[in-house]
């Protein structure tokens, strides 16, 4: 072989061969005579099968849309159909192949038939359009999905070892993970909004990262990028994306999602049913994680439950925080300079390129426009309530009131706003937060904090979301509380009942920073929840914070005066029966 040069074995067609192939060629040589040296690769592929005719093939196709509508059924069943319809159809003189020969054509025309019936008949009712999308730009298609990171981690406020939420936007040309959010929780559309202006602001370098990290762009020098963002700028692309492909999650299909998508300019695609291919970049980086990071932490908890630890939630020492940390660090210095394999540009599949170095040929090739949103970006993001302004008490934002001094040259007064909410003033808030709400002064377009009337006046609480507020809600109206106020309302709440229990676990971690009159309502409620076993400190099913209440009685609200009570001897309602009205 070496004698011939590599001229000559390359139209011999043996330049690309192995010395393993050559081996396994002279063997099958030796076996089978000249005929052992042929590879199937060299030879032209078959042509159609002559026992295919039209009629077997109508009868075939025809089989096939009557039993993708029926329960599974076996290819035994499917041969028997078939040989019905061309005997009814085209009479006893239409010859029928073998079974192996039709199981082995339906397999080629509809493939082996391992999916639930279910989705065959979805995946069966998506055209195909025959066009190849090809990406050659970073920022033109987005990927983005979500998954559970398999690391056990520490949550923020007693330490116990939770699961979190991994939520990524991978840009498809360069391969980058150009932003990422852990939640302890499944994500919302507030988290998808804040993950996609994450994409187009630069990421701020941290203090403990060295230069080497710091943004390595092509003919932009670090020092300017630097001035034009107010800080320095670590190396990861930014830009605002012109196509983001999603699944199906009821999370990006939702009114407020809309709205992101008209104000950031972009277009939000659900992917095709059963394609996977169309965010396969993302799902093959969900993949690559564990193998690169996640197998070298503590608290790692394996790809399926049999392949998990003894106790991986024992070795569990990372908190959220210290993970987000490490994750960031590690896609700035590692993921974004290691050499791509098989995501090598159609341009160079053979060159070394990593997702630093494909963003700067990108730069090279068409340029980058520098361009940062402002910072009044996180209020449009957000959902937005339409509602009147109250003369003495403000706004009322789902059950809670808030105030503030901005609201005091509209009180009273309706909005020059037509439409659909003609009259009504625009609130911004984050249902993470339920302590502030946001109002832009349509006079200087400047954007004010309204704060919860509930709160201390001076001290602060820490925050609580929209789940919090429904089970507050739920505790006043359970022990038929009438507060005059929402400061009556969240003292009534922490004072007695097992939800003083629950907020007073909330609040424990701001104990602190709380008003005196605060801490002295949930005193007893904090020294009886720290006395108890840290296994039994739980009162109710953090999913199901209502659950517990489902089966006790309600207690009967007093009326009002002058007006009779409730007829004796009537009990209320069953709440096994009407647990809405009770919840």
């Amino acid at each position: 072989m070496r004698a011939l040069g590599v001229e000559q074995l390359r139209l011999l067609g043996f330049a690309g061969v192995s010395e393993r192939t050559l081996r396994r060629l002279v063997d099958d040589c030796r076996r089978f005579g000249v005929a052992g040296c042929i590879v199937g690769r060299w030879v032209r592929r078959r042509g159609p099968r002559p026992s295919m005719t039209e009629q077997l093939r109508e009868a075939i196709w025809a089989v096939r849309q009557e039993t993708l509508h029926r329960s599974r059924v076996s290819m035994k069943t499917r041969e028997r159909m078939i040989h019905q319809y061309v005997r009814e159809r085209f009479g006893q003189d239409v010859a029928v192949p073998s079974y192996e020969t039709l199981r082995t054509v339906w397999a080629e025309w509809f493939g082996p038939g391992g999916a639930r019936q279910r989705y065959a008949r979805s995946a069966a009712r998506v055209q195909a359009t025959g066009e190849h999308v090809v990406v050659h730009r970073p920022g033109q298609v987005v990927a983005l999905d979500t998954t559970v990171l398999p690391v056990k981690v520490r949550e923020t406020v007693f330490g116990e070892p939770v699961s979190v939420h991994l939520t990524l936007a991978l840009d498809v040309y360069t391969h980058s993970p150009v932003a990422f959010r852990l939640t302890p929780v499944s994500d919302t559309s507030v988290d998808v909004a804040m993950l996609l202006r994450d994409v187009m602001m630069p990421l701020p370098l941290r203090p403990e990262w060295g230069e080497d990290m710091e943004s390595p762009y092509p003919g932009v020098p670090a020092a300017v990028v630097a001035e034009f963002a107010g800080h320095r700028v670590a190396g990861l692309p930014f830009f605002t994306p012109e196509t983001i492909t999603t699944d199906h999650g009821a999370v990006y299909k939702n009114h407020h999602l809309v709205e992101v998508q008209r104000v950031i300019g972009a277009n939000i695609l659900q992917a095709r049913v059963l394609r996977p291919t169309d965010k396969q970049a993302v799902e093959r980086a969900f993949g690559g994680i564990p193998s690169l990071l996640s197998e070298f932490l503590l608290g790692y908890q394996g790809v399926d439950v049999a392949d998990r630890g003894a106790d991986p939630a024992a070795d569990a020492t990372l908190t959220i925080g210290a993970m987000e940390q490490l994750l960031a660090t590690w896609v700035v210095q590692i993921w974004q300079n290691r050499r791509l394999g098989e995501h090598a540009p159609c341009w160079d599949p053979t060159g070394d390129h990593s997702p630093n170095t494909l963003f700067a040929a990108a730069m090279a090739q068409g340029g980058f426009a520098l361009q940062i949103p402002a910072p009044e970006l996180y209020y449009e993001l957000l959902p937005a309530h339409h509602v009147a302004i109250h003369g003495r008490r403000g706004v009322k934002i789902r059950g809670l009131w808030y105030d503030g001094p901005a609201l005091d040259a509209y009180r009273e007064q309706r909005s020059a706003k037509g439409g659909r909410y003609a009259g009504r003033w625009v609130i911004r808030r984050d249902p993470r937060d339920a302590r502030i709400v946001f109002f832009q002064d349509p006079n200087t377009h400047d954007w004010h904090q309204l704060r919860w009337t509930g709160l201390p006046p001076q001290d602060e609480v820490p925050s609580f979301s929209d789940a919090r507020v429904s089970e507050l809600l739920a505790a006043a109206r359970h022990r038929g509380l009438r507060p005059r106020s929402d400061a009556e309302l969240l003292l009534g709440a922490l004072t007695d009942g097992p939800d003083g229990r629950r907020w007073a676990a909330h609040f424990i971690r701001a104990e602190a920073h709380c008003s005196p009159g605060l801490v002295a309502a949930i005193a007893p409620h904090i020294a009886r929840y720290r006395s108890r076993p840290p296994g039994t400190r739980r009162t109710v099913s953090p999913k199901h914070p209502a659950s517990a209440r489902l089966h006790q009685l309600p207690r009967p609200r007093r009326p009002a005066p002058g007006l009779p009570g409730p007829p004796v001897g009537i009990l209320p309602l069953s709440p096994r029966r009407h647990p809405r009205r009770h919840a």
